[in-house]
């Protein structure tokens, strides 16, 4: 059987073939394509119009070649959403984590369930921008969008609603809205009527491995073939956790893209004191198991300055990037990468060098060491506060994601926090999305068979 994930980032999509060929997975990229949010009036918001094109556009390219899936899953970032109103047409704006909307919200909702009792429920680390915050401002601002909505959908279950016509709401990506109960791993619909949010909104939450259904038959005819559509993590970090190359309990990962999620596998939620002075947040992985985690603001800001560089006439890439930054060596001052100055700044060029101290005349080289050093850092010390507050040692960093091709940020990272870092896979979300799907339908017997199929079909490289 062939199976296909579509897994969209913050800033790229990929649709990547994947099957079992003598034991092995094998990959096939088929069509990729740029992501971002757009600036709508005063907003920051997704074009989801254009997502659905471009969906449209893969699974035409893979009818095209002649690569037609069984099975198809979709995985996205966490946290946004879409309202769709009782005729099914979207209210609003997909409006993005990165707007400036969810300013200040945290206080009416403290004002309702205090902090610690949030985190004491859900267990997920305080970001303004998580969708409780978010809706929460829907209620400030646009209450009459609020009132008007029937269902809400997260970014991929909207996307397999617009191919099926199906509205199911998923597990893994639910959890990322500060809205589950986090040892029952569903609503918690005492907080969500606590805090004014109707409680028709909320559908009924499905596992990975989930059958969504088959394409609307316009679409299938658009596209020219029809197709399965299953639920894999539909959280991009927890099919990237879900694709780990290793059945080992005692290590580390960094799922590593434009944000660092930095953490460890664990069956059972902690939502108690120490894990929330830590700041560790627990997300739903696959087969009910926690990603206990802190998120780090990650290559967003390597990104950010190289598009403003660029823009400006530079002509950076990457490999000169890593190159300008290690001949430049470490700096004077390292910044706090997880500032809220350095979440949607109007200038991260600007931003960065104001944090550190540093001029145009002091170079780009300079520049970009700053955030490489100062990322490496961070992941020293929320490793050491991850050992500390579990009380053990652990040896090993699994970077995987796309960050994971970064040389530099690898080296560091094995230098600065003194174990050894394995980097790879670099497609991790889109494996962990295939694997979801291949489980679902009896390809691989147990989760410790796929991550053997995993380590076997791509092997990480060591580091330290």
């Amino acid at each position: 059987m062939t199976y296909l994930a579509i897994d969209i980032g913050a800033s790229s999509g990929r649709f990547m073939l994947g099957e079992i060929k003598n034991g092995k997975m094998e990959l096939t990229e088929v069509y990729r394509f740029p992501n971002g949010m757009i600036k709508k009036g005063d907003k920051l918001v997704w074009d989801t119009a254009a997502l659905f094109g471009h969906i449209k556009k893969g699974l035409r390219a893979c009818s095209d070649s002649g690569l037609v899936p069984d099975y198809l899953g979709i995985d996205t970032w966490g946290v946004d959403f879409v309202l769709l109103d009782k005729d099914e047409r979207m209210i609003g704006d997909a409006v993005g984590y990165r707007d400036s909307r969810v300013d200040g919200m945290d206080k009416p909702v403290y004002d309702i369930v205090p902090e610690r009792e949030l985190y004491r429920r859900t267990g997920i680390q305080k970001n303004s921008f998580n969708t409780i915050y978010q809706l929460e401002a829907l209620k400030v601002y646009h209450p009459e969008e609020l009132e008007a909505a029937e269902t809400m959908l997260m970014i991929p279950e909207y996307l397999n609603y617009l191919l099926t016509g199906k509205k199911m709401a998923e597990y893994t990506i639910a959890s990322t809205s500060g809205l589950l109960d986090a040892a029952e791993c569903d609503w918690d619909f005492d907080l969500i009527g606590k805090l004014g949010f109707p409680r028709r909104i909320f559908g009924k939450l499905n596992m990975p491995g989930t059958k969504v259904g088959r394409l609307l038959p316009e679409v299938a005819a658009e596209v020219g073939m029809d197709v399965t559509v299953l639920l894999p993590a539909a959280h991009d970090t927890g099919s990237a956790v879900l694709a780990l190359p290793t059945n080992e309990e005692n290590v580390i990962y960094i799922s590593s893209g434009t944000w660092s999620l930095m953490g460890v596998e664990r069956m059972t939620a902690d939502t108690g004191e120490e894990s929330f002075l830590c700041d560790f947040t627990n997300e739903g992985g696959y087969d009910r198991r926690y990603r206990y985690l802190k998120n780090i603001m990650g290559l967003w800001m390597i990104q950010s300055v190289r598009k403003e560089l660029n823009a400006a006439g530079g002509n950076y890439s990457f490999a000169d990037i890593e190159r300008l930054a290690s001949e430049a060596g470490r700096p004077e001052k390292l910044i706090d990468v997880n500032a809220k100055e350095f979440l949607a700044p109007e200038s991260m060029t600007d931003a960065v060098r104001k944090a550190a101290g540093l001029t145009e005349k002091d170079g780009v080289g300079k520049l970009f060491a700053v955030i490489y050093y100062s990322l490496a850092d961070k992941y020293r010390s929320e490793a050491e506060k991850l050992e500390k507050h579990l009380g053990k040692k652990i040896g090993t960093i699994h970077i995987i994601g796309g960050g994971s091709k970064d040389g530099l940020l690898n080296r560091l990272t094995a230098e600065m926090s003194g174990k050894k870092v394995v980097a790879g896979p670099t497609e991790a979300t889109a494996i962990g999305n295939l694997t979801a799907q291949m489980l679902a339908t009896g390809t691989f017997s147990s989760l410790s068979e796929a991550r053997d199929c995993v380590a076997a079909s791509f092997v990480g490289k060591e580091i330290g």
